[in-house]
């Protein structure tokens, strides 16, 4: 008893018992448990699984933290590439804009947003088709866009109601287009999160029926964005508050993770709110972070050697 007393009273004996709780939950916190997890799971994946999957461990910034002039006091979210010009396109929600920029972080274009209060997430889909979701409003509006267009009004075009009245700013934030399925594929940030497909078209030319998507232990504590790698069909789920990029495999398992920490993957700097992600045909990777950040991330080619 008088032992027990002696440690109880030791300062040494609090000191390491306060470091073990700070460590237990930050490690519940950050899910160092689930990125063990997939460590681990990276580590023993075979040469061919890697071949063919996205594998974004073998990425690096090469474009990071760029400033993307002019959106100063606006905050940039959702992104998607458009194969047909070579292309990427945001949305701002201060000021409701669809924004073109170039493969550099260049701004090509600004377009106003009418109608649409809370623009969180963009998407190319077929035939020169986007959608645009608006969280708040729980809305998806498509529309095909002109080349000499700089004005859009949600009330000229098709909307689609996703339902969960509830969520607030909680909604739908990710857009991805799946060519294979012929849908979009949305994630739902938070309470709860999750995936879902929606059928576009029909048989009658409407949207079909929302619905869940099954996928494995994410690990992750929301969903910002996504967009899906044409080449192998996999998933790219981008969080903010988990400073994570995941590969997700077509029956909904992870397959890899690309940390947005600072000192990995060749950043500088973390990346703090990470918003939007889209992929190109080569497989270059880009991000865009509030307020107006610009990143693209590149896999190295093999050595010829």
């Amino acid at each position: 008893m008088s032992s027990l007393r002696f440690r109880l009273k030791h300062p040494g004996y609090w000191l390491t018992g306060c470091a073990l709780l700070a460590f237990g939950v930050l490690a519940q916190t950050q899910h160092w448990d689930d990125r063990a997890q997939l460590w681990w799971q990276e580590r023993s994946t075979p040469l061919v699984s890697r071949l063919a999957s996205i594998w974004l461990p073998g990425y690096r910034a090469v474009i990071q933290a760029k400033t993307l002039d002019g959106l100063e006091k606006d905050e940039t979210s959702g992104l998607t590439y458009n194969p047909l010009t070579g292309t990427l396109f945001t949305v701002t929600g201060k000021n409701p804009l669809l924004v073109e920029l170039s493969r550099d972080g260049e701004i090509l274009r600004r377009i106003r947003l009418n109608g649409f209060s809370d623009p969180e997430g963009v998407e190319m889909m077929d035939n020169g088709r986007m959608a645009i979701v608006d969280e708040r409003r729980r809305q998806l509006t498509t529309f095909t866009l002109q080349v000499d267009d700089l004005e859009l009004d949600a009330a000229d075009f098709p909307g689609f109601d996703l339902g969960f009245a509830d969520a607030g700013n909680k909604g739908f934030e990710g857009l991805g287009w799946d060519s294979r399925s012929h849908s979009l594929l949305l994630g739902k940030e938070r309470s709860p999160m999750g995936l879902f497909s929606l059928p576009f078209p029909d048989a009658g030319g409407r949207a079909g029926t929302l619905r869940p998507l099954v996928a494995g232990n994410l690990g992750l504590r929301d969903i910002s964005s996504l967009s899906v790698d044409e080449r192998t069909g996999h998933l790219l789920l981008l969080s903010d508050e988990s400073r994570m990029l995941l590969e997700l495999d077509r029956a909904g398992q992870p397959v890899s993770f690309l940390s947005l920490s600072g000192g990995l993957n060749g950043l500088d700097s973390g990346i703090q709110q990470a918003e939007g992600v889209a992929m190109d045909e080569d497989g270059d990777i880009y991000i865009v972070a509030e307020p107006n950040l610009f990143y693209r991330f590149r896999k190295p080619l093999p050595d010829a050697g």
